[in-house]
């Protein structure tokens, strides 16, 4: 029988892998949503990247997700007379709005809405992290600071402000652009940065029309204050730890990591977590211990996904970065230990017929001689319930909607196959029954789980569960119409 992998592969494209053979090799070597990162690139690169994930797609015979991750606003400073500079501890230093090329003392950051926000005491970061500064004084167009840790500062390095809700909202007029030219191309998931609030989300949610399901990018302390809100509306939950680890002290990165990762699979919503998963595989083909321990730590918690970001998508080994995330991820969840942690941490939630449907789903096939559960879904609610249920067997999610199977390629656990459009339980139950055989997750002697809503075609209405021999011909004999 075929060993599956449960926790899914997110490979970023870009200049090291925009060409068929590389795209087709990440998707053979394990990759199951590609990225696109819409901070680089022209519309039309990535409408090429698209296009060939299409065409790999149509000659794998299985669905692939696409993500296109928006870049939301850039804070940076302007830029400086005399090129680099070194800023001292303890020397002052001021932000303001002057379009003046800076110096030693000050340099222009072009955002009144920073200045609108700060006050005396609020911290402000650039080139990630490396200098910090303490606001001592501030206006409507300025902060005088005093380098409480100092470095080298250039043009346009970034600035983060950890300490503040910015008044700004996460969509520039770049990515309400970039939001548009997706979901018209057609992708899946939309990811979200710069969420601060959940109005953030609802924004980007009325833009998207239902055309692409959204994640939100955890990457700010007030996105971490206000994760339960962000949660309730959002179809998915990023977590940034880079932006985190520079906006947070990098010791609490880890806490937040299991508590967000555990808070989306209580709301069955899939979780990504990404940032130098193995960013040393950039430039060797072997990654270190340490980042190796990192991505096992993420699929111990029940991550849905793992992503690689420039590892596949500037590396000099994006193949070889994604075939190990997959080898890394076959040997912990073939541990003892990963289905001792998985199932101590499942939390009974039990408020619907499909809650309690897909527990018992999962109950009958830990305590029978079950291959797979097949859930029929038209929303993809029915399989990610059953995936939040972490079982120990196959979940094979079915559908007649390619968007669903496509989305559902980011849930943990699911092997998604297209399904005609069916009227009757008896033909869901052989079509579950041929994909378990066709897909190497059961043969004739063994027998799955089969969960269906009826009337079928209608989201939301999963109410019937069965168990049924993968032999068609005992299917005949044995169930009702």
């Amino acid at each position: 029988m075929r060993r599956h992998r449960k926790v899914k592969i997110v490979a970023t494209l870009g200049p090291a892998s925009s060409d068929f053979a590389t795209i087709r090799a990440l998707f053979e070597a394990g990759a199951d949503v590609f990225r696109l990162n819409m901070s680089h690139g022209s519309h039309e690169e990535q409408r090429a990247r698209y296009d060939i994930i299409r065409r790999v797609e149509a000659e794998s015979g299985r669905p692939i997700a696409v993500l296109a991750d928006l870049q939301g606003p850039k804070l940076r400073v302007g830029t400086f007379a005399e090129g680099p500079l070194d800023l001292q501890d303890g020397q002052s230093f001021r932000f303001d709005l002057d379009e003046r090329p800076g110096d030693i003392h000050r340099v222009q950051l072009p955002h009144p809405e920073i200045f609108a926000a700060l006050e005396a005491g609020a911290e402000l970061l650039v080139n990630d992290g490396k200098i910090r500064l303490t606001v001592e004084s501030c206006g409507a167009d300025f902060a005088d600071c005093v380098v409480t840790a100092g470095g080298p500062i250039s043009n346009r390095k970034g600035v983060n402000v950890p300490d503040v809700v910015l008044p700004l909202a996460a969509l520039s007029e770049k990515d309400r652009d970039d939001l548009e030219f997706a979901c018209e191309m057609g992708v899946d998931w939309l990811a979200l940065s710069f969420v601060q609030r959940p109005e953030d989300v609802i924004e980007a949610r009325k833009l998207a029309k239902g055309r692409a399901a959204i994640i939100s990018k955890i990457e700010k302390p007030a996105a971490v204050r206000a994760f339960s809100e962000i949660l309730k509306v959002s179809d998915g939950i990023m977590v940034a730890r880079g932006d985190l680890g520079v906006e947070l002290p990098v010791h609490s990165v880890p806490p937040i990591q299991k508590r967000l990762t555990r808070a989306c699979r209580a709301a069955a919503k899939p979780v990504i977590v990404a940032t130098q998963m193995l960013e040393s595989m950039i430039e060797s083909p072997m990654p270190t211990r340490a980042e190796v321990s990192d991505v096992a730590t993420a699929i111990y918690e029940g991550a849905d996904a793992i992503m690689l970001s420039a590892e596949s998508a500037a590396g000099a080994y994006p193949v070889e970065a994604v075939a190990t995330m997959d080898n890394v991820a076959r040997s912990v969840e073939s541990d003892p230990t990963y289905r001792e942690v998985i199932e101590s941490s499942r939390a009974a939630k039990r408020q619907t017929v499909a809650d309690a449907i897909v527990a018992a789903a999962r109950e009958i096939a830990e305590t029978t001689d079950i291959s797979a559960i097949c859930a029929f879904t038209e929303s993809g609610t029915t399989a990610s319930l059953v995936a939040r249920e972490k079982p120990r067997v196959p979940i094979i999610a079915m559908s007649s909607e390619t968007a669903t199977l496509r989305r559902l390629c980011l849930t943990w656990g699911t092997h998604c196959v297209l399904t005609p459009s069916l009227e009757r339980f008896k033909q869901a139950v052989v079509n579950a029954a041929k994909a378990a055989r066709d897909f190497g997750f059961a043969d004739e002697t063994n027998q799955i789980v089969v969960m269906a809503g009826v009337p079928f075609n209608q989201s939301g209405t999963t109410n019937i569960l069965r168990i049924a021999p993968c032999d068609e011909r005992l299917i005949y004999r044995t169930d009702p119409e």
